[in-house]
């Protein structure tokens, strides 16, 4: 039945993450025991007073259809927030609620492009971007960032890849995979670029609140004439440990965000009542609960990247922010015999049963990925069957 599918879904590329994914799954239904490093969630719970509040919720009834676009509690929840935690002030009117912001993303890029449509990706990307510009019809233009200017995009890579079909960039900061955070500095000279060519910045801001060491996040949106020119993608689900609940949001210009609320009526209605109510106390309640997690997922860093640097073949920019790490692992497939780190990844999954995310997956194919939200003595376990497994393949 393959000729009924549209074009549309024919040229997505496979998730590599859904594919170590199941393969691990695989493994362990064998009686394997695999550690997966590829874990992109926090592993704590949602705090009790988050789900009290859903339950609360419930039972008092609130189980039927909401706005489309959003409880009004949840939207002046959301510009509290916003206004608390960067000092920019927005109307109801340019909030959107939308099922994660995931759906927020593909909500913004259906609402925005037209068949033929650039969005300028920074390499390396959260794995998504490109398969949501594509459904809207676009084209990913891809930049290449390297260590050498920390994975950020620069003024001057972005100014090379604008043309006269350049809608958007986006910006992703804390960065997944690379946990790399853009300074104030940095954000002004891409925004200058941005305002000279009449852009517009979709900046995916979910992991704003792990932040590490003496790095501070900044919006694009803060700066002098952004705020007009910028889409603020966020949400709860890395911030309170809440991915299973599904909320997410943008907040920007009011045409954009009715658009996008348009199209959200016409696919999922509204996202889960109660889930809302969740996402009400996890912004209006006490936010001890956040920093505990935060500190957590630094203290874990600081100790997994220490580990990390000692395994031969593997280097790493130290990240400030997220909870991934996105190492060189050329040299290590190499020395263990192997032409390609993906194929690497496959063997060490299959013979020391660490899962690790190829970094094809998000553009670069000399990385990998490796997540520390999970059991610290898990994360550090697969770390010694990972250099077990280098130094008896290089011997």
């Amino acid at each position: 039945m393959e000729h009924l599918l549209a074009k549309r879904v024919k040229q997505l590329t496979p998730s590599t993450t859904l594919a170590i994914t199941a393969k691990a799954k695989a493994l362990k239904a064998s009686g394997k025991d695999v550690i997966g490093l590829g874990a992109g969630e926090p592993d704590f719970n949602t705090p009790e007073r988050i789900i009290d509040a859903a339950c609360q919720a419930a039972r008092d009834g609130d189980t039927k259809y909401t706005p489309s676009g959003g409880t009004v509690a949840l939207k002046d929840a959301i510009i509290e927030k916003t206004k608390r935690d960067s000092g920019l002030v927005f109307e109801r009117n340019e909030v959107m609620v939308a099922s994660g912001a995931k759906h927020a993303l593909y909500a913004l890029f259906q609402a925005i492009l037209d068949e033929g449509d650039e969005v300028i990706v920074p390499t390396p990307y959260w794995v998504s971007y490109p398969e949501q510009i594509k459904l809207a019809d676009g084209e990913p233009v891809y930049v290449d960032t390297n260590e050498d200017t920390s994975f950020k995009l620069t003024p001057e890579l972005l100014e090379r890849a604008i043309t006269d079909r350049t809608k958007a960039v986006i910006l992703n900061s804390p960065s997944n995979p690379t946990g790399m955070i853009y300074t104030k500095e940095e954000l002004q000279a891409l925004a200058d670029v941005v305002l000279r060519h009449n852009l517009l910045v979709v900046s995916d801001e979910i992991y704003e609140k792990l932040i590490y060491g003496d790095a501070t996040f900044v919006s694009i949106a803060t700066l002098p004439n952004m705020r007009e020119r910028t889409i603020i993608i966020n949400g709860v689900s890395k911030s309170h440990a809440m991915t299973g609940w599904r909320i997410g949001y943008a907040v920007g210009d009011a045409t954009i965000i009715s658009a996008m609320t348009n199209l959200a009526s016409h696919s999922t209605s509204n996202p889960t009542s109660v889930a809302q109510a969740a996402a009400v106390e996890a912004y209006n309640g006490p936010q001890d609960d956040v920093e505990m997690m935060r500190q957590s997922f630094e203290e874990r860093l600081d100790i997994v990247y220490n580990r990390l640097e000692q395994i031969p073949g593997i280097t790493c920019l130290k990240p400030q922010g997220a909870f991934y790490l996105y190492a060189n692992a050329k040299v290590a497939a190499t020395e263990s015999g192997y032409d390609t780190v993906d194929a690497w990844c496959e063997a060490v999954l299959e013979e020391a049963n660490v899962a690790l995310v190829p970094g094809s997956g998000f553009g670069q194919e000399d990385y990998v990925r490796l997540s520390y939200a999970t059991e610290l003595k898990r994360v550090l376990e697969a770390l010694d069957r990972v250099e077990d497994f280098i130094t008896k393949r290089a011997r």
